[in-house]
Parts: structure tokens; sequence; C-alpha cells
């Protein structure tokens, strides 16, 4: 009886998912052909099919609510597509980039172990969840700033950020575009520095032949659906240190000392053989807690879509690799007007947008060029916080600052970036080149 059931049972989760792929088919069918100007063309959006309907359902038919079976499986093929031993899922990138700092302050590192008032550097054009974690650890940024036209961090300046209280380094790959690794993998190492790598916008990118995320100790990634691959909300860390892994995941699992994956117990074998601190003896080794954490997991339902969507990230590297070189071929007659990206000679970049700054003797403004790419339907993106050091969040805060940041100045007064997503068809990408010599060349203002 019991083995009738459960080929009936394997039978219905078939017919379910045979219907899913159906639905799909039906209720979600090809785009309807693009209308210049009527149709969006957005800067960043899902791009799925019936597998990952299919992948989500699936978990859900299980109703193992947080991380399980797929998550598991996630972890371990993301880990080798990153090139790290290694890999923490976590509810997003932001989370990821708190656990990576946070675990940097874990009293099992002894003397490597971040305190209050530490300074960790780290770029003023940035994201404000790269930056935020310094503050909520207690520990002070200094900020630099970047080159142009990279838009990755000026290592000319790292002499000068650092201090005795300097203990680490965050930066993220600006828009998928690697900055000097080597430079500032040589200067942590020089400084005995912690070296976390943001490369939420970054899946695919590599320096001199290696995966971004390779160089730090730790990194962080995202899976938010602008990104390179979704989990809808979603992140990891990234890891090649058993120790930092152990650390994120405590910090990520409530601050607890037991290492047993969800679902399980007495991994160690010892479960109340435990004596640590001032607990009692034989205290359940389950509710022992080594750090101050939080509960940052994420459901399987979520990993099922990260591994369905792990069959198409080559592809979508390719796309946004493919739509950024068409754009920068068919724009290079604006680059007197417009300020393009640079890639280091050891960079290959996985791009999340198109960059480009407007130049100062072009004749218009940001927002002019902004307001006629949007009344096209064109959708545009600053280039995240632009000088963070100007945002309201941060008045007041302790922080450090290196020289006058003239070019994160620039980036905030006049950057914008377009999509490269692999959502967009040649229609768009041919729309958007139209729109932007139609503007900058032909006049066009309306």
């Amino acid at each position: 009886m019991a083995e009738h059931n459960v080929e009936s049972t394997a039978a219905l989760r078939a017919q379910i998912l045979a219907l899913v792929a159906e639905y799909h088919a039906t209720s979600h069918p090809p785009t309807a052909a693009f209308v210049p100007g009527e149709t969006p063309v957005p800067v960043s959006g899902r791009v799925y099919d019936a597998s990952d309907m299919q992948h989500l359902v699936d978990a859900g038919l299980d109703f193992w609510l947080t991380t399980g079976r797929f998550a598991t499986a996630f972890e371990r093929r993301f880990a080798q597509l990153m090139e790290t031993r290694h890999a923490i899922l976590v509810n997003s990138g932001s989370s990821a980039n708190l656990l990576a700092v946070s675990a940097l302050t874990s009293p099992s590192l002894g003397d490597r172990a971040l305190k209050p008032g530490d300074e960790v550097i780290t770029v003023a054009a940035g994201f404000p969840t790269t930056v935020n974690p310094i503050f909520q650890n207690g520990l002070v940024p200094v900020f630099v700033d970047i080159e142009l036209p990279s838009y990755g961090i000026d290592v000319s300046q790292l002499e000068a950020a650092r201090s005795p209280r300097t203990r680490a380094i965050i930066i993220a790959h600006a828009l998928g575009n690697p900055y000097d690794l080597e430079a500032v993998a040589t200067f942590a190492k020089q400084y005995n520095l912690w070296l976390i790598e943001d490369c939420c916008d970054a899946v695919g990118a590599r320096f001199d032949g290696r995966s971004v995320g390779t160089y730090g100790d730790l990194a962080t990634v995202s899976f938010y659906p602008a990104h390179h691959i979704t989990m809808g909300e979603g992140g990891c860390v990234l890891t090649s240190s058993p120790k930092l892994k152990q650390i994120v995941e405590s910090f990520r699992d409530w601050g607890r000392d037991c290492w047993c994956e969800t679902g399980q117990s007495n991994t160690c074998g010892k479960r109340f053989d435990w004596q640590l601190g001032e607990l009692p003896p034989c205290y359940d080794h389950k509710y022992i807690y080594s750090h101050i954490g939080y509960n940052l997991k994420l459901t399987d339902m979520q990993a099922a879509v990260g591994v369905a969507q792990l069959a198409h990230v080559e592809g979508f590297i390719a796309a946004r690799r493919r739509n950024y070189a068409f754009l920068r071929s068919q724009l290079d007659s604006l680059s007197d007007v417009l300020e393009f990206a640079a890639v280091h000679t050891k960079a290959e970049p996985s791009w999340f947008g198109f960059p480009m700054r407007v130049r100062e003797t072009a004749g218009f403004q940001r927002a002019d060029l902004v307001r006629f790419l949007e009344s096209r339907k064109i959708a545009t993106r600053v280039l995240f916080g632009g000088n963070l050091v100007r945002q309201p969040a941060y008045a007041g805060r302790e922080v450090r600052v290196v020289g006058d940041l003239p070019k994160s100045d620039q980036v905030m007064h006049g950057t914008l970036w377009i999509g490269t997503w692999p959502g967009l068809t040649d229609p768009m990408l041919a729309w958007m080149v139209e729109s932007l010599r139609a503007f900058c060349r032909d006049g066009v203002r309306t």
C-alpha cells in the first residue's frame, strides 16, 4: 500500500508539473511585437521559462517552507560556477553584505576580528547596502574616489586611505565591470586586511582569468529580479574558507553555535555534551549562541527558482555582453558628448547595465537626456547613490573621506545607465540607439 501511495504521489506530481508547463505556455506567451515609443524598454527584468515555474511548484509541493533540498543543490552548483568552495544562501544581497561584514567581527577570529571604531575602506560612488553594514557593526567607513570612466576604485588613493585602524576593504564591481583586483588584493595582503568583493552586479565577470569573488576573503551576490539570475529575492555569501563559512552560517542562523542543517539534529555527535560560556553542562547545543545573529535564511521555493535559473545563466551572461557590445559600437560616434565606460586590460565584465556620463561640454544636462529617453519609454537609472557622502542617511555619521571625491561628484551629476539585460530584443536595442542619436546628434528634444 505504501509503495502504491508513493507511485501515485509521484504520478500526481508529474501531472501537476506538466500542467504547470501548459499553464505557462498559455498565460505567459511571448511578448507582443515591439512598438517604438509605446512598448516599455526596462533597464532590467526577470527572464524565465516553464522550467522555472515548474521548479517553484515542485518545491511548493514539498511544503518544506524553509531552506531545504533545492537550497543545498543551488549552493553546491553556484559555488562551482563562481569557482569558490562555499556558497551560503541568504534572503537578499543586502543581507549577504551584512553577514560578510558581521562575520569579520567574530571573536573566534582572534586578533583579526573587527572591533568598534575600526576602519573599512570603500568607495563613495556605490550602493548604500555595500556601506551600511560598516555602520551597523560600529565600524567607520573610509570613502575614497573612483576612476573615470571605469567606475572602479582609484587604487592610487589606497595608501592615503590607510591608517592604524584600517582593518578591511569592501568594494562592489560597478555595473559588472571589475575594478583593479590585482592592485586591491595585493594591498590587502600587504597590510593583512580583510577583503570583501561585492559581486551583486557581476556574476560571470572575470579578472585575469579568474572569477570575481575569488580574490577576496568573502564575496556577496544578489538574486533580486534585476540581477543576472533571480530568485525573486535572495542572495549569497561566497568564501573558500571553512572557518568563515561556519561563522557566516552562525550569524545567518540566529547566531547559534550549532552547525546542523535545518531539520537535522546531533550532526556533531555530542549535542548534549557541550560546555560553553557560563551555561550549565550538557546544555542543548542547538540552543547555544556564539554570535549576536539574525535569521536571514531564504525559502526552498526561492532556491528552487535559482536552481532552474542556473540552467540559463551562461546564456544570460552572453546576452548581456552581446547587448553591451552592440550599444557600445553603435554609439561610438557620440563619444564627444557621452563618456563611455573603460575596462581594465585584465577584466572581462559581465554587464549589469550600460553606463554613460554626459560630458561637461555636451551642451545639455543629464536631466535633459533622461527626460527624453523616458518620454520614449526607455527606462534609465543613475549610478545608485551617486556620491554617498552627500546622501541624507549619512549626515552626521562618523566617516573619513580621502580628498574631495571629484569623480564621485561627476558621477552624481552626469552619469546614467540603460539596460543590457537578456530580455532586450533587437528592435528595443535599435530604438535605444536611434533615440540617443536623435537627441545627441539631431537635436531632437521632444
